[in-house]
């Protein structure tokens, strides 16, 4: 069974991207896979305590704690749920790239993604929202207690990926829907809803519990969803970069998106398996 995969370090953060994880492996019944890389190996220092420390002093000791201390805060967030741990050798970008492979989700926390280091190329953020291989949720703020889950919508071609994971996560959180499109329309199209009518009832159909609304906001899109997320339990949006470099220098929403919402944020490569369960 696919797990739920999380990335974690010995931050705050770190551990707030556990409990949601945590919960949302719950949510979904499926295992939770925590992730701590561990690159010291590959630099070529001592692992063990140094001469006359504790014998549970050391870099690999401090590594192992940093997963028990994240197994913990799992448990007590979803104590029936399977956990695992893991601490692969490497850096963090490519370790986590490689268990995307064989995850349904992977989550991680906000650490890094600032307004300036965010910007970096290094930032493991950015680089997993562009090239991950199933769903990105990055923990960042604070999720809202029955906020509507918002999702943004850049036009009908990229609905279906992310409305399958948004309506299929909204089903199981008992949250409402939001579809949002923003963006510069000619007067006439002012009003026009993100979908057509006819799309959002199969949509309504295929998931009766969950409410679905939709609102056309004007501005920049990065900017309006952002507002529009502010009370939000997690905003989704779409990445149609292949590449971290390619989606800093086009502008990419979801890379805006990253570094200022202020909830999490569930990044859905369009095309990609959405991998969002039903």
């Amino acid at each position: 069974m696919t797990p739920v995969t999380v990335g974690v370090d010995d931050s705050e953060d770190g551990l707030r991207a556990v409990e949601w994880a945590a919960a949302e492996a719950a949510r979904r019944r499926r295992p939770l896979q925590i992730v701590h890389a561990f690159i010291w190996p590959l630099l070529n220092v001592p692992l063990g305590p140094a001469p006359g420390a504790p014998p549970e002093g050391g870099l690999q000791h401090a590594a192992e704690r940093v997963l028990e201390t994240a197994r913990a805060r799992a448990r007590e967030v979803a104590p029936e749920a399977e956990v695992t741990t893991a601490l692969p050798e490497g850096e963090p970008v490519a370790a986590l790239l490689h268990h995307s492979r064989q995850a349904e989700l992977l989550v991680v926390g906000s650490r890094g993604l600032g307004e300036v280091g965010g910007l970096l190329l290094g930032s493991v953020g950015a680089r997993l929202a562009a090239e991950a291989a199933c769903p990105l949720v990055v923990v960042r703020g604070s999720a809202r207690p029955d906020g509507p889950v918002v999702v943004g919508i850049a036009g009908p071609g990229e609905s279906e990926d992310l409305l399958a994971f948004a309506c299929a996560h909204a089903a199981r959180t008992a949250d409402p829907l939001m579809l949002v499109h923003a963006g510069t329309r000619g007067p006439a199209d002012r009003n026009r809803p993100p979908l057509p009518e006819e799309d959002l009832a199969r949509w309504r159909e295929r998931f009766p519990t969950v409410t679905i609304d939709q609102e056309t906001l004007a501005g920049r899109p990065g900017k309006a969803l952002t507002h529009a997320a502010e009370q939000a339990s997690l905003l989704v949006v779409g990445s149609h970069h292949r590449h971290e470099l390619s989606a800093l220098l086009h502008g990419s929403v979801s890379q805006n998106v990253l570094h200022h919402a202020g909830c999490p944020v569930a990044i859905i490569r369009v095309g990609a398996p959405a991998g969002g369960g039903e």
